[in-house]
């Protein structure tokens, strides 16, 4: 564990977490939603500091990044955990994996593992900031993604780790759902390059259903980020019956055109996965159909994904 340093303490041995908009209030021994940031006797600690459950090297276009350098190669790392329930997670597997799912699609052996091996599968691998840096530089990477899940969340391990990305003279990229607090937006700003936001839904019943998470806060972000000059790309996941209405699609594609026609808009294929395994692959008809809404609000790229 290491100790928070986005956190207030409350009377007796309560904390109200600042990381992200949930802005938790956590009881003693307890975490917050996301599962990974525990009051330790009126202190706040990150479980996962340090874990990383996922480390790659991607085409920066997988983020997806299409417009901020172009053709080269990203290192992309996450933890476990999440703010958000969607049913609809692609990456559940990692982000869910905190809130008691037992059955993971990782093709270990059952029965095979030590106790030992069990907690390195659950939490991640030791990887310390320093690692993550040297990695990107002796492999000549230049940039690196928080991404799998939610950045906010592991926030302490992500912005030590983006402080010595910008002294090695590297980018660092969000892939975020776009609902951190103000607190952790305004620190990582002056090492933030770039970011890609989910915006899921465009109203707030849906988002509270789907991923108990509001509409707000993800719309005030993504104006910030675009505001302070943070390169900024939009992804929405379509979801066939919950999503790929007209109306909003419509809703969402002019809300991005109205702070700038020239932010890329990644419209995404929908695959079943975790709790919406019966739901319908998202036909290419309704990503083209999206796409032509988003170019009549004056979008100037609209771009297919998962196809």
């Amino acid at each position: 564990m290491k100790k928070a340093i986005l956190f207030k303490k409350l009377a007796g041995d309560l904390v109200r977490c600042t990381a992200c908009a949930h802005y938790c209030r956590i009881e003693a021994s307890k975490t917050g939603i996301c599962g990974v940031r525990k009051n330790h006797k009126g202190d706040l600690f990150l479980l996962v500091y340090g874990k990383a459950v996922a480390v790659n090297v991607d085409p920066i276009e997988k983020k997806p990044l299409y417009h901020f350098m172009p053709k080269t190669s990203i290192l992309s790392f996450g933890t476990v955990g999440c703010n958000f329930k969607c049913d609809f997670c692609q990456n559940w597997d990692i982000s869910q994996r905190t809130k008691g799912l037992k059955n993971l699609s990782i093709p270990l052996e059952a029965g095979l593992r030590t106790k030992e091996q069990e907690e390195q599968f659950e939490w991640g691998d030791n990887l310390t900031p320093n690692e993550i840096v040297n990695l990107a530089v002796k492999n000549k990477i230049p940039s690196i993604a928080y991404t799998y899940n939610e950045p906010a969340i592991f926030f302490e391990y992500a912005f030590d780790t983006a402080k010595l990305v910008k002294k090695a003279g590297l980018k660092n990229v969000f892939v975020s759902n776009g609902y951190q607090s103000k607190e952790s937006r305004d620190k990582i700003l002056p090492y933030l390059d770039a970011i890609n936001i989910d915006l899921k839904f465009f109203d707030d019943k849906s988002y509270q259903k789907y991923c108990g998470a509001k509409l707000k806060p993800v719309l005030e972000n993504i104006t910030l980020y675009h505001t302070n000059k943070v390169h900024l790309e939009v992804t929405t996941l379509i979801i066939p019956g919950l999503n790929d209405s007209t109306e909003n699609l419509k809703k969402i594609a002019e809300f991005i055109a109205n702070l700038s026609p020239k932010i890329p808009w990644h419209i995404s294929r929908f695959f079943p996965a975790y709790k919406m395994l019966d739901s319908d692959i998202t036909p290419e008809s309704t990503l083209k159909k999206a796409q032509t809404i988003g170019k009549k609000a004056g979008l100037r790229y609209v771009y297919l994904g998962n196809v």
